[in-house]
């Protein structure tokens, strides 16, 4: 399965793709960035001014959201014949529009406890753009129901379903190549490594910069870690970076041909990227502080 696969019919991608294309920097950068999201309402939906008011309202409570998030908040629980209903708002702070096919959701309790689950297909929510926040409303049954216990009026919530890897913990995934230049040192560090880095989501794919050096021969020479969430193996064909220094600027671009290059389920495989110095585009870069990531679309 590669991960950067192109769409030949149009630009969207589906909620599983965001998860794919979720890059990384380091967790600094991560933790400072938060972003904002716009709210858009659903073409079918007819709406009066005043139920417009409160979406919006509703919309500027929310706090913000890290970049390349996909993240529910319920603002309301309806009884509906012998079900009910959550009315929620969806927002995608990924750089690209997605598309959910299915999810699974939970409705918890204050504590946590799930009350109820459903899987939904989101067919008809369409296409959701880039840094938006959405409505949408769940229809949950009876049998939905997973005990008895009345809906609570308040402290309840809604979750996507965090299904668990049947592959355990984020292992080390090492190349034979490296197994063998490696040392044991090295290797320890490495294992010791992965187990500090943020979590990863299920099925959530991403990339980690880990080191970074410029040559005497100009080339530029980036160490990455490509971490697997998932609980299948994947296959990369072709992997475009592009690195950024301390300063945000673009200092290299460049796209990879990986000959069955595999990082197996639930693992982190380290790899080495050579950018010859023709595809450098700045000068005495910065390399105090740097990310790598996917080159966004409009590049």
């Amino acid at each position: 399965m590669a991960l950067f696969k192109k769409k030949e019919k149009n630009e969207e991608i589906t909620a599983q793709d965001a998860l794919e294309l979720a890059h990384e920097s380091n967790r600094e950068d991560i933790e400072s960035e938060l972003v904002k999201t716009s709210l858009v309402i659903h073409p079918d939906w007819e709406l009066s001014s005043q139920e417009k008011y409160v979406y919006m309202f509703k919309h500027q409570e929310l706090p913000l959201l890290k970049p390349n998030q996909i993240s529910i908040k319920g603002i309301k629980l309806l009884q509906f014949d012998d079900g009910f209903v959550v009315v929620a708002l969806l927002r995608n702070t990924l750089t690209k529009a997605i598309r959910f096919e299915s999810v699974d959701l939970l409705l918890l309790d204050e504590n946590g406890v799930a009350l109820a689950k459903r899987q939904f297909e989101l067919d008809g929510l369409g296409e959701m753009p880039p840094m938006s926040c959405m409505p949408w409303r769940f229809l949950y049954h009876s049998e939905d129901k997973i005990t008895d216990a009345p809906l609570p009026k308040e402290g309840w919530s809604i979750a996507f379903e965090l299904k668990q890897s049947a592959t355990g913990p984020n292992q080390l995934d090492l190349e034979e190549s490296w197994e063998k230049e490696l040392s044991p040192v090295q290797k320890d560090q490495l294992e010791k490594l992965i187990p500090t880095l943020p979590p990863l989501g299920p099925s959530e794919v991403n990339i980690m910069g880990l080191e970074v050096k410029l040559l005497d021969n100009g080339n530029l020479v980036s160490t990455v870690l490509i971490r697997n969430g998932s609980n299948k193996e994947l296959q990369f064909e072709k992997l475009p970076l592009v690195i950024e220094d301390a300063t945000g600027e673009k200092i290299a671009q460049g796209s990879f041909t990986l000959q069955n290059f595999k990082v197996k389920a639930n693992t982190t495989k380290p790899w080495t990227f050579i950018f010859p110095k023709e595809l450098i585009t700045k000068e005495n870069p910065d390399l105090s502080k740097w990310k790598v990531h996917p080159p966004e679309k409009t590049e």
